[in-house]
């Protein structure tokens, strides 16, 4: 049976690790085909101590997204390998895609936002950020929505905003410790958060 609801891609963030099980719950509960993008959170941020090339810190910090994919598997969700529309919640397996692809550039200045929105702009999918945050501030002020394509927040990857409207994506970032505004993004409501939408 075809799901009604186009598929998602979701970057949960590597600070939503002791969310995980929560999350997964209202993925299900939704409904909505979902392909998890993993951040690297601790185990990205252990690669940023090291003395490594650009090249080297790269891999490294996708290697591990890879290892927060496989804990999300753990919880009973299928990992693909290869990016694919997913007909179910599915987490993808990073280091494996990017490895055949090697579409960003090996930089700080791209994370797992920006290689989430690459996963988005692939499958020609909506994309949800998931972080522990309300959404893009500007000036501490909460912005529903961003509209200028140089704007450069701080709580996504300087690379992210640029992207998004370059590749002309839609993209929402809310705050993933509330379970009533990620039951309300999945589902395309109105909720608390940013709203990146460069085609309207």
């Amino acid at each position: 049976m075809t799901p009604l609801e186009p598929p998602l891609v979701v970057k949960v963030g590597g600070s939503l690790f002791d969310r995980v099980a929560p999350l997964l719950e209202i993925f299900r509960e939704v409904g909505r085909p979902v392909l998890i993008v993993p951040g690297g959170g601790k185990f990205a941020e252990l690669v940023r101590r090291l003395a490594v090339s650009d090249t080297a810190a790269h891999w490294m910090a996708i290697s591990g997204m890879e290892q927060f994919a496989w804990y999300i598997a753990s919880h009973g969700v299928p990992a693909a390998p290869v990016l694919v529309r997913p007909s179910e919640v599915t987490v993808l397996l990073p280091y494996c895609a990017l490895r055949r692809a090697d579409p960003l550039p090996h930089s700080w200045n791209v994370t797992s936002d920006t290689i989430a929105a690459w996963v988005a702009n692939e499958l020609s999918a909506d994309l949800l950020l998931l972080k522990s945050v309300d959404g893009v501030h500007h000036h501490r002020r909460l912005l529903s929505r961003v509209t200028d394509p140089s704007f450069v927040p701080e709580e996504v990857d300087p690379t992210f905003i640029g992207f998004v409207f370059e590749h002309g994506l839609r993209a929402r970032i809310v705050n993933g410790r509330h379970d009533d505004r990620v039951r309300g993004a999945l589902r395309d409501e109105e909720v608390i958060g940013t709203l990146v939408d460069p085609r309207f």
